[in-house]
């Protein structure tokens, strides 16, 4: 039998406020342990919580975004349970009245461009929990308390995904939207975007969806497709075995590859939900929540739809630029210095550049390169004075370095050669030493040529004028 796989994805990203939700103590990752917390964020007895207003403003931004309705007037709840990093045993949050819900964000799930929509049941506000330090000197645990109180969005999709590749599309999708909006750095490895991942399956074609299982703070989208491919798989297996699914919460250990029971069935009642009495009811103006919407930027869907429009570029390309605010602005600013076609600026982004960022783990505001090297460099490619091996070595000095392309083709002497007669004598040289070549080109292997070309390139050291190269030894062989 085959079945189809249904995935929905509860996306936790901490907000960029300076202070936390419900108290005045500095939101900061990486301080000392223990160093940002008060009364109010572990929950003493006796402490009166006030929200931050500026998490609403981002919450809503978020909702506008994603196309949901923003509720006016809402409420915020108690969510109890009982873990050591959540010291005062509840979690403030928000139940039956979030401050966005019935929202949809489309996505583009293949380098066809095609699109699906997938459905976004709600976006809340909440708090988030203190972290679990272990240590192994004493087989024990510690708490830093730190993150108890760093104001959280849970963005609730729809079962809407079908595959593994959907779920990906859709998760760095949200976290486009969400360093656009500027509301979140969604640094992976700090914790500041993390998803929790529900799956279930059922036979293909059918509409009643299986028992499904939960799979807790996953923290890169990678180990998320590891963790739905893995747990698709499990659930097969246990039904064509003549088993049933429970409905149970599992921790995803991506270096292990498999996932572990935490719990078993949990639903909302578990968590005995009930109003905050010490939180005023949320009320946002309506003349405020049409500002927030005025003040979005451009959107990366918008983006993506304008590069293909306006500049020509492949729906691949498109999306991999519009996938990082950086990356795209940087992109504008190179197209707007209009001395080359915006398809030569996106090779060279998502072609050597990207490499180079992913080798050395750095982002472009790390490096020396700036939109005007980028572009030189590329306009004394198309004008013939570099070939484009000569420029990715040209590349490899001005990303690092404070130097302009003409000085780094100066210094290493990559002026291309386009004098006729010189690049002749070199061909006759090459075509001296690799007669049987010629031969097998004359009796039909023309690909023989390229290898031709080449070994010219190679006398020449790189610098002899490819295109030029090629007429001259066809000319020669005749």
């Amino acid at each position: 039998m085959e079945y189809d796989v249904v995935i929905g994805l509860e996306v936790h990203a901490e907000l960029s406020t300076k202070s936390k939700i419900y108290c005045g103590c500095k939101n900061s990752f990486g301080s000392e342990v223990n160093s940002n917390v008060c009364p109010i964020c572990t929950g003493m007895p006796g402490t009166l919580p006030k929200l931050n207003e500026k998490v609403v403003e981002y919450a809503i931004k978020m909702g506008h975004a994603l196309n949901c309705k923003i509720n006016n007037v809402c409420k915020q709840d108690r969510k109890n349970y009982f873990y050591p990093d959540l010291p005062k045993a509840y979690q403030i949050s928000q139940f039956d009245i979030p401050l966005c819900e019935n929202g949809y964000l489309d996505v583009i799930v293949d380098e066809a461009g095609t699109t699906k929509r997938i459905g976004v049941t709600r976006i809340h506000i909440e708090e988030d929990a203190g972290k679990l330090l272990h240590d192994d000197s004493f087989a024990g645990s510690l708490v830093d308390f730190n993150r108890c109180g760093v104001p959280l969005i849970e963005i609730v999709s729809e079962p809407d995904m079908r595959s593994s590749a959907e779920a990906k599309a859709y998760l760095d999708t949200i976290k486009s939207i969400l360093q656009y909006l500027d509301i979140s750095d969604c640094k992976m490895q700090e914790g500041s975007i993390r998803c929790d991942i529900n799956v279930s399956v059922m036979p293909k074609g059918s509409s009643t969806f299986g028992t499904r299982t939960e799979m807790k703070n996953v923290n890169s989208f990678s180990g998320a497709v590891r963790a739905i491919e893995y747990e698709a798989k499990r659930q097969i297996e246990i039904i064509e075995n003549g088993g049933t699914i429970s409905q149970e919460t599992l921790r995803w250990d991506d270096a292990k590859g498999q996932n572990f029971l935490l719990r078993s069935k949990e639903d909302a009642h578990d968590y005995r939900y009930f109003p905050e009495p010490d939180l005023l009811t949320i009320v946002v103006p309506e003349e405020k929540v049409k500002q927030l919407k005025d003040e979005l930027p451009e959107l990366p869907n918008a983006k993506l739809a304008r590069y293909i429009k306006d500049y020509s570029l492949p729906s691949f390309d498109a999306n991999l630029l519009v996938e990082s605010l950086e990356k795209a602005a940087f992109f504008e600013k190179c197209v707007l210095l209009g001395k080359c076609q915006p398809k030569s600026i996106s090779n060279w982004m998502i072609g050597d550049i990207a490499r180079i960022l992913n080798e050395k783990n750095i982002t472009l505001s790390q490096t020396a390169l700036t939109s005007e090297k980028l572009v030189d460099m590329i306009c004394l490619i198309e004008s013939g004075v570099i070939s484009t091996t000569a420029g990715k070595t040209v590349l490899e000095v001005i990303i690092f370095e404070d130097k302009q392309p003409e000085d780094v083709v100066k210094e290493k002497g990559l002026a291309q050669i386009s004098d006729t007669k010189a690049l002749e004598e070199i061909a006759k040289k090459v075509l001296e030493e690799n007669a049987s070549a010629i031969e097998q080109y004359k009796l039909g292997k023309t690909n023989v040529l390229g290898f031709l070309v080449g070994q010219c390139m190679r006398a020449s050291k790189g610098q002899g004028n490819p295109t030029i190269l090629r007429e001259i030894v066809l000319k020669l062989i005749g």
